[in-house]
């Protein structure tokens, strides 16, 4: 088993854009509250590494665990599952 066997992989929406080959993905959770026992929405948010700029607001990507690339960088897009026109017409 190699070392990129082992590497974490995630599949989230795009939130923003607007930095040249970097990308702000969010990662939804729900967790329930445990006095009030509410189910409540978390949103992580993790910085990734796209190369060529694919990606727009709205897509569905696979990122995977990568070396630090910057100080907030930890991640890269593998492949965008599902744009958000298609998302949209579906």
């Amino acid at each position: 088993m190699s070392k990129l066997d082992n590497r974490k992989t995630c599949i989230g929406i795009v939130l923003s854009d607007k930095m040249n080959k970097s990308r702000v993905i969010g990662l939804e959770q729900t967790v329930r509250h445990s006095k009030y026992q509410k189910v409540l929405r978390r949103t992580k948010k993790l910085y990734a590494h796209d190369e060529n700029n694919q990606s727009k607001i709205g897509d569905i990507v696979k990122i995977v665990e990568t070396k630090p690339l910057s100080k907030m960088k930890r991640w890269s897009l593998v492949k965008i599952i599902r744009t958000k026109s298609e998302v949209i017409v579906k």
